[in-house]
């Protein structure tokens, strides 16, 4: 008789000790909630810093003694010398900005520390390229929508994923397979100008960006010359991440944007084009849920956000505001007397785009969303500072939503009952002392204190950390 052949076991993924899980950093509201300065803090203790999701469209600014580090692309990790820094394949990749990162963190122009890069960033073979032409693309889009646009910063990062989605993108690998790479970049770009029935441009929106209209010949060439720079850096991140976790790696996941700018559970249309909730972090690095540990939730104690879209917390100058502020010399400001201490003491103002930031009341409907959607373990509350001595003496937090005179039970996905909805408040009593140098939570006055443990009550889930403009505070 023949011996029955034994089926060959599939490999599974290891079982990754609790420890060595990977730690997730997320965005709880509409971005700028601060990650960076959370990431920085958390990879002192971490061998790797991954990035997952977006693109050049995410800003982290970290200040390290009188060195002040922009980033977009890199993973805000690269500050610490003993951390790699992964670029994973969810991300899209504009490789000129790519290099001028690189570039500027070598030789920092306002005079900072340089930070060693060789050896230290791997970009996926299979992460999506933004080229030139996403760029262009991305605002004859948002000219179209006139009045309707979305407020994107022309990255390109719609456009990239709009090609990723259609099987016309270009990706790392396809750079190392060179001629078939230059045709499709032809054809490419021919058919772009062919459908938008206009020629397309070069954006003109980062440092060395050629001029005028988009040369075929020359972009090929350029890129030939982008290939032989990157090729030190790239990598298969699937099997990078998957042996690092398995030899025990203490990584760290950063994510980019937040929550609110998910494509799918944000304020839709008015979102990224990238899933910057926690499942990005499976599809954008190739790692199964088991290898997940703690997921921390960074909120800032107000809300921001950045471009177009519903934001029912937002301190409006508008006459109907007990806090507004009549226009002088003809200029009338955008935000009331309490926006405008939030933006003005809070420097509010974005690091991708330069823009001025949008600012309200905390609104803990959103937050508690969010959890949901991620399954935050502690919540770091940012920015407590920017709330002492707040105008009027009374800090408002947002803990639901009605319609019609019904209570919401979650954030509405209609952008329509959204602006219908009316506002549930609490109002708290603010504090006026300088809580910058308060070292527990302890010191904190009692008013602080108290909207603390309001949010903790309402989202339950521990909020384990304050950070202000300068310290952290463990509770």
């Amino acid at each position: 008789k023949k011996k029955k052949k034994q089926s060959q076991q599939p490999m599974q993924y290891p079982s990754v000790p609790p420890k060595n899980r990977a730690m997730v950093v997320l965005g709880g509201q509409w971005g700028d909630e601060g990650k960076g300065k959370i990431v920085d803090v958390l990879s002192k203790d971490v061998d790797i810093v991954a990035r997952c999701q977006g693109g050049s469209n995410a800003g982290h600014t970290i200040k390290v003694g009188t060195s002040v580090y922009k980033f977009h692309l890199l993973p805000s990790g690269l500050v610490h010398p003993h951390t790699t820094c992964v670029i994973g394949n969810g991300v899209v990749v504009h490789l000129p900005s790519f290099f001028n990162e690189i570039d500027d963190m070598q030789n920092p122009t306002d005079g900072g520390a340089p930070l060693k890069v060789e050896g230290r960033i791997l970009v996926s073979d299979r992460a999506h390229l933004v080229l030139d032409y996403h760029q262009w693309e991305d605002g004859v889009r948002e000219k179209a929508l006139g009045k309707k646009a979305i407020g994107t910063t022309k990255r390109g990062i719609g456009p990239a994923l709009s090609s990723k989605a259609n099987r016309t993108g270009l990706r790392v690998a396809d750079l190392y397979d060179f001629d078939s790479f230059a045709a499709k970049l032809r054809d490419t770009l021919a058919n772009k100008e062919k459908r938008f029935q206009e020629e397309f441009y070069h954006p003109g929106n980062y440092r060395g960006c050629p001029e005028g209209r988009i040369d075929i010949d020359k972009e090929v060439e350029r890129y030939r010359v982008f290939a032989e720079r990157l090729k030190p850096y790239v990598v298969d991140t699937v099997e990078y991440m998957y042996d690092a976790l398995s030899s025990g790696k203490r990584v760290m996941i950063e994510g980019a944007n937040a929550a609110m700018l998910d494509i799918d559970y944000g304020t839709y249309p008015f979102v990224t084009s990238s899933n910057c909730t926690l499942g990005g972090c499976f599809t954008g690095l190739g790692i199964p849920h088991t290898a997940v540990g703690n997921v921390i939730g960074v909120v800032k104690a107000y809300t921001t956000r950045v471009g177009e879209g519903p934001f029912l917390t937002e301190c409006v100058n508008s006459p109907s505001s007990p806090f507004y502020d009549p226009p002088k010399d003809g200029k009338t400001e955008y935000h009331d007397l309490v926006g405008q201490h939030m933006e003005k003491v809070g420097h509010e103002i974005g690091t991708s785009t330069g823009r001025t930031r949008r600012c309200g009341w905390l609104d803990l409907v959103v937050v508690q969303y969010t959890t949901r959607l991620n399954g935050y373990s502690e919540i770091n509350l940012t920015k407590l500072d920017i709330l002492t001595n707040i105008p009027g003496g009374v800090i408002k937090l947002a803990v639901g939503y009605t319609h019609n005179g019904t209570p919401l039970k979650s954030f509405p996905s209609s952008l329509r009952t959204l602006q219908e909805c009316q506002v549930v408040w609490e109002e708290f009593p603010t504090w006026t002392e300088d809580i910058s140098k308060a070292r527990s939570y302890a010191d904190l006055p009692v008013q602080a204190r108290n909207y603390v443990d309001r949010i903790e009550a309402f989202v339950g889930v521990p909020v384990t950390t304050y950070i202000t403009i300068i310290y952290i505070i463990i509770k």
